[in-house]
């Protein structure tokens, strides 16, 4: 029986220690994955490799006070949304929410390993804990996310297929799936593998919001022979956008989207008030330096306006937003999901969160308030017992 949602929060974070799931990394990688310690000044904390000690307290904010809660003093226990399955759920019951997507939480993966072997083996047990250990307890209700690697195309592809096979219902990118922090012509085998097995796509907030961006920020196909700084028409299309307009911008000069048309992105926790403004200054910006860009940089012209594709390719998450959902059509009400960032620091106040919901949506048709709150995610995320099956199907025959 499929379950009927009413409302599905498209942005938490699943904080758990560390050793909740390090015991899942291949023996001979073992030593070199995240540690979880007590300090002795009280407090909890992971030993990264190759990083300073990771203690933020940011990550586990739900359930205490604005007066009581600190950004240094990370406890686990004890601490809503840190614990089991099972807490978890009981957590969404509280909070009136049917199910969460959950993203990883704010600790580093692996990422600053120098050897592709040890840093794949720690994604690879974080996604195995993920979908057999955890969201496997309540798969329509815990809907998580697995990580793709920042090392290269075929391991991103290597993953994809095994976050299909575990079952997982969607995967989040922290880079392009090159590896580089820019889109690259070998990430359309990455588009393409995805949309053959209805794979859904995640940004949490941007494409290198995990760490250091490293690289140019967009790859022309003609070298201008001079530092294009100050004059570059990404940057002048992003001068009005915020989390995730980056993202968005390089797919869509890349010619990813008319490659693609079918290919969706969801971005979370990047608000929505900005957006309508966004989409109309990047299109002004657009016309007034294509001509240049496209001599000097040898850009091919867009086949319709840059706010068309992001309306059409994009969707967007938000917690509290009056002013966003008041500007709902400017965007698209198909494209805005609802979310609570449960347990983070920017989180909705759990377990008030429908006294959130019910400020945003006071004045919303109930229809266009459903859709943003539980439709699009049931559609984006194929949450419907057809879908998932759908999905399924696809996936086995694209890893097969």
């Amino acid at each position: 029986m499929t379950r009927k949602y009413e409302c599905v929060s498209v942005d938490t974070h699943l904080e758990v220690p560390c050793d909740r799931w390090t015991p899942r990394v291949a023996k001979e990688y073992r030593d070199r994955a995240p540690r979880f310690i007590h300090l002795p000044v009280g407090g909890d904390a992971w030993v990264i490799e190759g990083r300073p000690l990771y203690r933020a307290g940011q990550a586990l904010w739900a359930g205490k006070s604005v007066e009581q809660w600190s950004p240094r003093e990370m406890i686990y226990e004890g601490a809503a949304g840190a614990g089991s399955p099972e807490q978890r759920v009981r957590e969404q019951d509280a909070d009136g929410i049917d199910a969460e997507v959950l993203f990883p939480g704010s600790g580093v993966f692996g990422e600053s390993l120098p050897e592709d072997d040890a840093y794949l083996a720690i994604v690879r047990a974080y996604n195995d804990f993920l979908a057999e250990d955890y969201c496997a307890v309540a798969p329509e209700r815990l809907i998580g996310l697995g990580m793709i690697p920042e090392r290269g195309l075929r391991y991103a592809l290597d993953e994809l297929e095994r976050c299909a096979r575990l079952g997982l219902k969607a995967v989040v990118l922290s880079a392009y799936p090159s590896g580089k922090f820019y889109p690259t012509p070998e990430d359309d085998e990455f588009w393409t593998a995805a949309l053959g097995m209805n794979m859904p796509i995640t940004v949490h907030v941007e494409i290198g919001a995990r760490g250091a961006y490293r690289g140019p920020l967009f790859k022309y196909p003609r070298d201008p022979g001079w530092d294009p700084a100050g004059q570059d028409i990404i940057l002048r299309m992003l001068r009005k956008g915020q989390g995730g307009a980056k993202t968005a911008v390089q797919l869509m000069m890349a010619g990813v989207f008319d490659r693609f048309p079918l290919l969706q992105v969801y971005f979370a926790e990047t608000s929505i008030g900005w957006i309508p403004h966004f989409l109309e200054q990047m299109d002004m910006q657009y016309e007034r330096h294509r001509h240049w860009a496209e001599r000097l940089f040898g850009l091919e012209p867009l086949a319709r306006a840059p706010s068309e594709y992001v309306k059409e390719h994009c969707l967007w998450g938000f917690q509290d937003d009056p002013i966003g959902v008041h500007l709902r059509h400017f965007i698209g009400i198909d494209q805005l999901m609802w979310a609570t960032d449960f347990p983070h620091a920017d989180a909705t106040d759990w377990p008030h969160s429908q006294t959130v919901v019910e400020r945003n949506f006071a004045d919303v048709p109930d229809d266009e308030k459903h859709k943003i709150v539980a439709g699009n995610a049931v559609r984006f995320f194929h949450l419907d017992n057809d879908s998932s099956t759908e999905q399924r199907t696809r996936a086995a025959a694209v890893v097969s």
